[in-house]
């Protein structure tokens, strides 16, 4: 296994530009040929990764919703409007915005993208020291302002900037806060280079609102780190289908893999999954992937 170096990857000077910055963070995560779609015969392999039912992330999310609509980190209107034209708005989503899903959060192969965006509207408004003195306002990385997961969420109210770090939706412990910091610095996602404590992209926000708010919840360690392999691999599914076709030609089984191992840099980051790839996949197999937008 690649286990050379660590280090924080070099970011590429961000632009101003919401479209520059997708272009920017486009990745390899959802390049996966047919033959390593992560699929045996039966679907077993799929299944264990990518369940086709629900799987009950170990928070509640209670009223929050109401409360990012409340304070405009989510103009509630527009984003009803841009499911709706996608026909994608649900009684779920509805439930989840307006307040009145107070039990378990349920992720699902259908809503973890509308999760993603809720995630990550919770993790850029949250007022938490790793936003205010983490690798986002390092001045060697060019400003907060000038990310994908801040110039690209567009669905606040006003700039996104007024809400960087603003409100205290979720007052976490000295010792609340140490776990989340602990667990976002080994969380690391396929599209970029950096972990959850540097969140530069949507995915990365995402995952620091889901942190925080399960350590806000009392949620234990091992726990933490099983619910941010769940909600990564619906985030990005091909890459973790791969992931875990790579270690069944291992002798493997991925039920009984390590979550924080496989989050971490060797396999979750952009360049430790692009390791994985190249053990099983040629070059010229390759295709593109998505970007980091809403």
């Amino acid at each position: 296994m690649k286990n050379e170096t660590k280090h924080l990857e070099k970011y590429i000077l961000p632009l101003l530009t919401l479209a520059a910055v997708i272009v920017i963070v486009g990745a390899l995560y959802d390049a996966v040929p047919p033959e390593l779609s992560g699929k045996t015969p039966d679907g077993i392999l799929e299944e264990k990764v990518l369940p086709s039912g629900e799987v009950l992330l170990p928070v509640t999310w209670g009223g929050m919703g109401v409360k990012l609509a409340n304070a405009g980190v989510i103009d509630a209107e527009r984003f009803r409007e841009m499911y709706e034209k996608r026909g994608e708005f649900t009684d779920e989503y509805e439930s989840l915005l307006s307040g009145r899903n107070n039990g378990r959060i349920k992720i699902t192969k259908d809503n973890a993208p509308y999760l993603l965006n809720l995630f990550w509207a919770l993790g850029l408004a949250n007022k938490n020291p790793i936003l205010d003195y983490g690798e986002m306002t390092d001045k060697r990385y060019g400003g907060a302002e000038t990310f994908a997961s801040t110039a690209g969420w567009t669905m606040a109210e006003g700039n996104p900037m007024d809400h960087y770090s603003m409100h205290e939706f979720l007052n976490l412990t000295p010792g609340q806060q140490a776990l989340a910091e602990k667990v976002s610095k080994g969380i690391y996602r396929p599209c970029c280079g950096n972990s959850t404590h540097f969140p530069d992209c949507n995915h990365g926000m995402a995952m620091l609102g889901l942190l925080e708010l399960m350590a806000s919840q009392g949620v234990s360690e091992k726990d933490m780190w099983k619910a941010a392999l769940s909600a990564n691999s619906f985030w990005f599914p091909d890459a973790y289908l791969t992931i875990a076709a790579y270690l069944k030609g291992k002798s493997v089984d991925w039920r009984s893999v390590d979550a924080r191992k496989i989050l971490g840099d060797d396999y979750s980051s952009s360049s430790g999954y692009t390791w994985v790839v190249s053990q099983i996949v040629k070059p010229e197999q390759e295709n593109g992937g998505k970007g980091c937008g809403i």
